[in-house]
């Protein structure tokens, strides 16, 4: 009964019965688990492990996110930043601590999801999300210069031809084939169509394909099998491996649900509707925990497979469901058929994802926005890009932004000059006095030029830190050389703790003092 609950709530009834929209995800997702191979090879090899690992990690992992997660159809898998993170624990201590890694994660993103961490994705500014899709997509347009190689030389230029005719090839038909029909997904129709074209027609037996890429790395061919159950083989005591393994369980969950939240939004924004981050949470803990007891990789949102499945138009979790489903046939009875696809096919096919995830239009904004949004997204995109990892892109952002947000501050504080009819100078501050605001701050005042006493009214301002402090010391000081007297005018109690060690040389003024605090700032 439960589980007939949770279906009806999720609204899988509806989409079974909406026969078109079915036919249109199961063919996608049939698309997506093609697609998905060559990609999942080459992560295996970067986190160095056996592809069937990662395979099986992709098959539990869309199944689980798909029925638990919070956004149907996007995809999901082990990406380059999570790969990076697995490579130096797999080196160090073998594939068995990266399975109990997973299991710990659950912990992490348990919490993540009893503390609602998701909702705060929901802040990262538009420049961040362009900067983040333009990084990805050179990220992919990068991976796949690689399949132009062998080792770390280039292919002869006859076959660099051929497989850039059957690249153009692949891109045409999937380009093209939408505007004449779709009643096909055009990826899935361009990567059968290259496949067979590779197979019967002479001359191009010596295409690499699968087959051929796994036998130049070092890997035999792919033998499929279903996951098996198993708990990790650790050699280590508990305290041991909790202490090898749990700085890399935070990273990850870190970084998985960090890159899955921010795809998740994008998709949101490019579809107009709305996923729920904190289910996402649930899905991810559900899915990591259950590959690692099952002998996969970790996992987390992967924009390019979840662009592909959204250009052959997904709506529904069937897509995801499908997909898995079509991998673990595909892993099980047809291991040998996948090996026979050209690596042309699914590069021209990554191209195309390419040319749809890049925000093209960036370049007729850079101009047109303000400079701190501007340099952002060039930030973002270029720490993308260099580093592989989005959380590090998004902790830069936090501090462009922070060192963004004190600048345009600083710029704004300012002061009215007035002189009473005692003689007396006024200036009536208008932003609070932090250390960014400083430099500005010391500008303001005419020392020559004014009278023999001078107030500061800070009824609109604040002393923030003790940058401002030091810099009213200063200020006093060269008050008092040129033979003059400093007052502070309105300043709050906490103000007045803070500058306590100047009130021998400060006359503090409390007449009309507000109670405000210095966490607070008004503004007029």
């Amino acid at each position: 009964m439960l589980l007939l609950s949770y279906i009806q709530k999720k609204g899988f009834l509806k989409e079974l019965s909406d026969k078109k929209q079915l036919k249109t995800d199961i063919l996608s997702g049939l698309t997506v688990a093609l697609a998905l191979v060559p990609e999942a090879i080459a992560f295996s090899f970067v986190a160095g492990v056996n592809p069937m690992v990662w395979l099986h990690a992709a098959f539990i992992v869309w199944l689980l996110t798909s029925i638990f997660g919070g956004r149907p159809g996007m995809i999901s898998g082990a990406t380059g930043a999570l790969a990076v993170v697995m490579t130096s624990l797999v080196v160090a201590y073998g594939v068995e601590y990266l399975f109990a890694t997973l299991v710990l994660m659950w912990v992490f993103q348990m919490l993540f999801w009893i503390f609602g961490f998701g909702k705060f994705v929901r802040l990262i500014p538009h420049p961040v999300m362009l900067g983040f899709v333009n990084g990805l997509a050179i990220i992919i347009f990068l991976a796949q210069i690689e399949q132009f190689k062998v080792g770390e030389s280039w292919l002869w230029w006859v076959e660099l031809a051929v497989m850039w005719a059957l690249i153009l090839l692949t891109m045409a038909i999937i380009h093209f084939l939408p505007k004449l029909t779709k009643a096909l997904p055009s990826g899935l129709v361009a990567i059968v169509f290259v496949t067979l074209l590779v197979m019967y027609v002479p001359g191009l037996e010596d295409v690499r394909t699968v087959s051929s890429y796994l036998a130049e790395n070092g890997y035999k061919d792919l033998v499929g099998s279903f996951p098996v159950f198993s708990i990790p083989d650790i050699d280590k005591s508990f305290m041991e491996m909790l202490y090898i393994i749990l700085p890399y369980s935070l990273i990850l969950a870190i970084i998985g649900l960090t890159e899955s939240l921010m795809t998740l939004t994008l998709i949101d924004e490019m579809t107009e509707t709305r996923g729920n981050n904190n289910r996402e949470s649930i899905g991810q803990w559900i899915a990591n925990t259950v590959c690692g007891f099952f002998g996969a990789m970790g996992w987390c949102a992967m924009i390019g497979q979840s662009m592909i499945n959204m250009s052959n138009g997904w709506r529904w979790r069937a897509s995801g469901i499908s997909a898995s489903i079509f991998l673990i046939l595909l892993i099980v009875f047809a291991a040998g058929f996948i090996s026979l696809i050209p690596l042309a096919a699914l590069v021209g096919l990554m191209f195309i994802v390419v040319i749809g995830t890049f925000a093209w239009p960036t370049f007729k904004l850079l101009p047109k926005i303000p400079r701190s949004d501007a340099f952002v997204i060039v930030a973002v995109t270029a720490i993308t890009v260099v580093s592989g990892d989005l959380a590090l892109a998004v902790v830069a952002w936090v501090i462009i932004s922070a060192l963004t947000f004190a600048w345009k501050k600083a710029e704004r504080i300012d002061a009215i000059k007035t002189v009473d009819d005692k003689g007396v100078t006024h200036y009536e501050l208008d932003w609070p006095l932090f250390f960014w605001s400083v430099t500005k701050f010391k500008e303001i005042f005419d020392i020559k030029s004014d009278t023999k006493e001078v107030i500061i009214d800070f009824a609109d301002s604040r002393v923030m830190d003790h940058s401002a402090i030091e810099a009213i010391n200063s200020l006093t000081e060269k008050y008092l050389k040129a033979g003059k007297k400093l007052h502070l005018k309105h300043l709050s109690p906490d103000c007045r703790r803070m500058i306590k060690n100047a009130e021998k040389v400060v006359d503090i003024n409390v007449i009309e003092d507000p109670k405000y605090f210095v966490s607070r700032v008004d503004i007029k």
